[in-house]
């Protein structure tokens, strides 16, 4: 019964459409309906500007960091911990509440990580700020903090439960950005303007 009841509450956690809600909020619109149509906070930089893409970013954490946060006080057993994270990726990714098509996880993993390995998450946020940095492409950016999480999993000798539970969320990840990496190669990936939001 409390396992169910961990699934269901980190699944809901995740499901919250932060960027439908917070793009709704700023400008009105249907962020569904705007530049690349998805939820996630790459989508509202682009759509609503940085302020609402930041906002986005840090409840999309959020939503991933409470529900472990929780599974952890509480039972403190780490396969419940992974579960409720992994259910609130889910959530996040594939959202009850807009049709279940949600964002493409990265920002709810990273929360889920955050509170199951701190430092490997900082590692991976690393490689997220020197590529972003270096060539202004969030999808790459994200693409190999990804890759590269498990790696650094495996480098600070987590469990093997966390590097399993890593390499699953990251191979989830790159599928998701399959588009992006399309868009990659062919050179047509447009970078991200962190500081204005995009003529729509």
């Amino acid at each position: 019964m409390k396992l169910l009841l961990i699934i269901i509450f980190s699944y809901l956690c995740g499901a919250i459409p932060f960027g439908f809600i917070i793009t709704k909020l700023f400008t009105g619109l249907n962020i569904r309906k705007y530049g690349s149509a998805n939820p996630g906070a790459t989508n509202v930089f682009r759509v609503a500007g940085p302020i609402a893409g930041v906002i986005t970013l840090l409840l999309d954490s959020a939503k991933g960091f409470l529900p472990v946060f929780v599974a952890a006080s509480i039972w403190g057993n780490q396969s419940t911990a992974v579960i409720a994270g992994l259910c609130a990726i889910i959530g996040h990714m594939w959202t009850v509440f807009l049709g279940f098509k949600g964002g493409k996880g990265v920002a709810t993993a990273a929360g889920v990580f955050l509170a199951l390995m701190p430092l490997s998450v900082l590692f991976a946020l690393g490689v997220f700020i020197v590529v972003f940095t270096i060539f202004g492409y969030i999808s790459l950016a994200s693409i190999l903090a990804a890759f590269c999480l498990p790696i650094f999993v495996l480098i600070t000798k987590s469990s093997k439960l966390i590097f399993i539970f890593s390499l699953l969320i990251s191979i989830t990840v790159l599928i998701k950005h399959i588009p992006n990496i399309k868009r990659l190669l062919a050179g047509k990936e447009n970078k991200l303007k962190i500081f204005k939001k995009e003529k729509l």
